[in-house]
Order: structure tokens, then sequence, then C-alpha cells
């Protein structure tokens, strides 16, 4: 009878949502942890967790046991990290979810600059523009930019994402001039599909009047990458975030058009499940991200250069 592994599984269990994804993030098979759900709940002589097919709910005896198991396994994991490593040391295997472009350009720099700083450290990182269910694939964190759908998740904020309208020398000497939001109806676009239509080129003029651009869509795709370089080629003008452009923009590729216009910002965040259980090697990764990015990110400079 191992009495750790049978309150280890109760606690994955509560902390993932099922049998499924704690077994995920355990590593072992479903059977193994419903077999130490069942042995557990035989030792202490009564059920913790009422099952269905679909979901399960604690018992008023499986929820009070929870509240002070689960802090004794996070005492014991303090513990163990405090023995096997120093304060600046961490350990184990980290596993990020992010954006595509974000984490290409921006997310790889900063995480190769951290594992150097933690020799002991290992990371599993995916890039995907689809939304992760962190818990049901077993991600310790992901990052996201825009709007937050899953109330359930814990976010802290990595820094503002500010957007610009930009087009090619090129362009601008083929169109131009465009100095206000009419000169750009009709012309050749790019558009970002990751966001809807009526958003895409939303502009405020500075006295605050929004406005909808009407342009000729020449191209759209799912890649903020693919269409900076389609900018480049002097294709259309776009809407598009500054940490995408920002290379671009440095380096005369791309100009910046209407900069006294708002054309919205959203926010990058870091996100992870709840419960008090946060790792120390998810919060040191998060606390590196925010004063590598912060509310100044310096893929802005490119804004203020023009």
């Amino acid at each position: 009878m191992d009495r750790f592994a049978e309150v280890e599984a109760f606690v994955r269990i509560v902390d993932t949502g099922g049998i499924g994804a704690a077994a995920r993030r355990m590593g072992v098979a479903k059977s193994v942890i419903s077999r130490r759900l069942r042995e557990l709940e035989d030792r202490l002589g009564g059920r913790l967790i009422n099952r269905t097919t679909r979901q399960f709910s604690l018992t008023e005896t499986g929820r009070a046991y929870y509240e002070r198991v689960s802090q004794l396994l996070e005492d014991l994991e303090d513990a163990d990290h405090a023995a096997h490593c120093d304060a600046q040391t961490l350990i184990g295997t980290l596993r990020v979810a992010a954006p595509m472009t974000f984490g290409n350009v921006h997310l790889a720099p900063a995480i190769a600059e951290f594992l150097k700083q933690h020799a002991g450290l290992h990371i599993h990182l995916d890039l995907n523009d689809r939304r992760v269910d962190l818990v049901e694939e077993g991600f310790d964190m992901a990052i996201r930019i825009g709007q937050l759908a899953d109330s359930s998740l814990i976010a802290r904020k990595l820094a503002p994402v500010r957007n610009a309208l930009v087009a090619s020398p090129e362009f601008i000497a083929q169109h131009g001039p465009l100095k206000i939001a009419e000169d750009f109806n009709d012309l050749p676009a790019l558009r970002y599909t990751g966001i809807s239509e009526r958003d895409a080129f939303q502009i405020r003029r500075p006295d605050g009047e929004s406005v909808q651009l009407r342009p000729d869509i020449r191209m759209q795709a799912n890649n903020g990458e693919i269409l900076v370089r389609m900018a480049e080629a002097g294709l259309g003008f776009m809407f598009t975030p500054t940490f995408i452009a920002a290379a671009a923009i440095d380096a005369g590729r791309l100009d910046v058009l209407l900069p006294d216009h708002q054309l919205g910002e959203v926010t990058a965040y870091a996100i992870y499940p709840p419960g008090r259980n946060l790792s120390t090697k998810v919060r040191a990764f998060i606390d590196f991200l925010v004063g590598r990015f912060g509310e100044m990110p310096y893929w802005d400079t490119c804004i203020d250069k023009q």
C-alpha cells in the first residue's frame, strides 16, 4: 500500500478536473489513477468523489480531505525542491503553449536566455495559434494575446500589444499620399484571419471618431509573419501588431502610416490553471517574462522612432 501515491492521485484528479487529465499530468495510465483513488477511498472507508460518466464532484468529506492533503503535498514538493537544489536552481520540465509568431520572434530568445540561467530545467514548447486546453492537454502555462475567454484560468499581464497600420515604401509611392483614413478605401490590403472582418480595419481618428476602412482584400492568411512579407513586397497595406512588424519597420522595409490614429491595443498574458500548487518553475518563468517585456516592450521602439 502506497499512501503517498493514493493521496497524490486524488489531489491531481481534483487539480486537473478528471482522472484522464490527472493520468496525463502524472504520466501514468488512467487505470492506475482509478485504482489508486479506489484504494484510498477503501482505506478511508468513504467516498471522496461522486463520479458519473461525464463529470465528478467532491463529497463533503472529499472537499475537507483535499484542503488538508493538498497543502501537505505542496509542502512536501517544496521540501524536495529545497533538498535537491539551492534557491537559484530550477529543475524538471516546464510545458508551455504559445502563439506561433510571438513564439518564434520573441519567446524563443527569451527561453534561450532563461535556460542558460537554469541548467537543470527542461522546456517543452508547443507553438500553435489554436487555444489549447491547459488542463486537458497537460500544459503548465500558456501565452495568450487578446481577450481571455477562460474565466477559470489565472492570468498575469506580460505586455501591452499595440497595432500599427503599415505599408512598404513602394506601395506608398504607388498609391500615396496616404494622409487620412479615407485614402485607404479600395486600396489593396492584407488581412489576418484570426480577427473578425469588422475589427480588421477599424480605426479611430485623433478626434475620437471611429472609422471603418473598406479596402480590397488582396490576400488573407492565418499567419502574421507571412502577411508582413507580402506587405514588404508591396502587395498591400495591413494592420499588424508591432511585435510582428518591428524588425521590418526598423529596417525601413515598412513604414508606419497615420501614427496619430488609434488602432486598438490588446494584451499579452501568461495564463495557468488555478490552485495553490503553482510550481516554482512556472512562477520563475512568468516573472522572467514580465521583466523582459513589461509595460514598455522593446519592440515598440520601432513606433517611437517614426
